[in-house]
């Protein structure tokens, strides 16, 4: 935009620029010329004059010899005498015998010749006509013209730099106040919900950075609401969750009260998750990062009394490379505590399940598989969606997760161990620890 405006500027003030050299040079090539002409004809007319007085009481030849040969030929002037002879500057062309003739029959006037102009007067003695020319060069008429060409072409090109300097001053107060709201903007698209701009620069981007601020801080309360009031409800539940657990610890043994334990687990883990995420600011740790395979051996090691109790084998390949991701630490142990407890809650006690963590270029794999039945026939992955008696909320909670770091998720049918297997691809950070 900047450019555009230097450019614009440049190309109309060269135009009205172009517009008013072009007579200008013509102006000053023509006083040029009638500056040269007019000293020729005042030399001409001189020369005549003093002929003419000199004539009355003397010859024309005694006259000429009084005026002196030397100062005609310094205005570069000729005297033709009644029978054809030159005083002064010879004559070289003969083509001057048409201008004589029109001279002799008592005409003033200037002629172009090669070589510039010639002025005629004409002096009328008693021995006949004589002619006065004075030759008035093309560099006599051109004098000056270039110098003043060069000046009025300089004049016009800092004007035209003058326009574009004050164009890049003017779209300057316009573009950066529109490349810091355009900055702002991004950041609040990134979840800073404290990015706000300074309104400046003309009335109307002014006003549109002031309704900016004025969104951006209503975005802030709605998020902050929202939170809130899930936390809240969340919270509500927990007395709910807590009666219905004193009830279910007071039943007698049966698959039934386990599995309604382990139902009330799940819903309880879930409400704790809800409340933790809604108290957090938004993005708190945008900007944090983690090594993956520190925290999948960290979380290995919490889940082993389970899979120990549940006679489970399980494989774990975490490469010895650094495995930093853009990711705060919470979020990674979140997302892989809810695929190790898909793994654990959708398959029967005994089941195998391995997890790898490897480098592949410049991404960090993980990859959680099990030996059960897998997944259903035609699953998706949508948020709020149910299969079974899953909820859907662990995979979700990974896969957001994976996308915030620009990350990709993938599921399918694990060629190992035969049932289900859910690979992450999260790319490596760039920021050193």
């Amino acid at each position: 935009m900047r450019r555009r405006l230097i450019l614009l500027s440049i190309a109309v003030t060269g135009m009205v620029v172009l517009a008013f050299l072009v007579p200008l040079f013509i102006l000053v090539s023509d006083l040029a010329r009638d500056s040269a002409i007019s000293a020729g004809e005042r030399d001409a007319e001189s020369l005549a004059r003093a002929l003419s007085v000199l004539t009355v009481n003397e010859d024309l030849s005694t006259a000429l010899d009084v005026i002196g040969e030397d100062r005609i030929v310094d205005v570069n002037g000729s005297v033709i005498l009644p029978n054809e002879d030159v005083v002064g500057v010879p004559l070289s062309e003969d083509n001057d015998a048409e201008d004589l003739t029109l001279a002799e029959e008592g005409n003033s006037f200037v002629a172009s010749v090669t070589g510039g102009a010639a002025v005629y007067v004409p002096v009328v003695t008693a021995a006949g006509t004589a002619v006065v020319r004075v030759l008035v060069t093309d560099e006599e008429i051109h004098a000056g013209v270039a110098r003043s060409w060069v000046v009025l072409g300089a004049l016009g090109v800092g004007l035209v730099a003058l326009a574009a300097w004050v164009a890049d001053r003017l779209g300057r107060s316009m573009v950066i106040p529109v490349k810091e709201l355009s900055e702002t903007a991004e950041r609040l698209g990134e979840g800073d919900l404290t990015a706000r701009v300074s309104p400046a620069g003309p009335p109307e981007i002014e006003e549109v950075g002031i309704e900016f601020n004025r969104l951006a801080g209503q975005i802030g309360r709605l998020l902050q609401e929202e939170r809130e009031t899930a936390a809240d409800l969340a919270h509500r539940l927990r007395t709910p969750l807590t009666a219905a657990r004193l009830t279910v610890d007071g039943l007698e043994d049966s698959p039934d009260k386990d599995r309604l334990a382990s139902d009330l687990d799940e819903l309880q883990r879930t409400t704790d998750y809800i409340i933790r995420e809604a108290r957090r600011p938004v993005r708190q740790e945008e900007h944090t990062s983690c090594d993956l395979g520190t925290v999948v051996a960290e979380r290995i090691r919490f889940w082993e009394p389970l899979v120990a109790e549940q006679e489970r084998d399980i494989s774990v390949s975490v490469t010895a490379q650094p495995t930093p991701v853009s990711a705060p630490a919470v979020d990674v142990e979140t997302a892989v505590d809810a695929l190790i407890e898909n793994a654990i809650s959708h398959t029967e006690p005994g089941i195998p399940f391995g997890i790898t963590v490897s480098r592949i270029g410049s991404s960090v794999r993980l990859v959680i598989e099990d030996g059960g039945r897998g997944l259903p026939e035609g699953f998706k992955l949508e948020r709020g969606t149910s299969h079974g008696d899953s909820t859907g909320l662990g995979l979700d909670i990974v896969r957001r997760t994976v996308e915030s770091v620009e990350g990709s998720l993938s599921i399918g049918r694990s060629e190992l161990l035969g049932g289900a297997s859910i690979q992450l691809d999260i790319p490596l950070s760039t920021a050193s620890d």
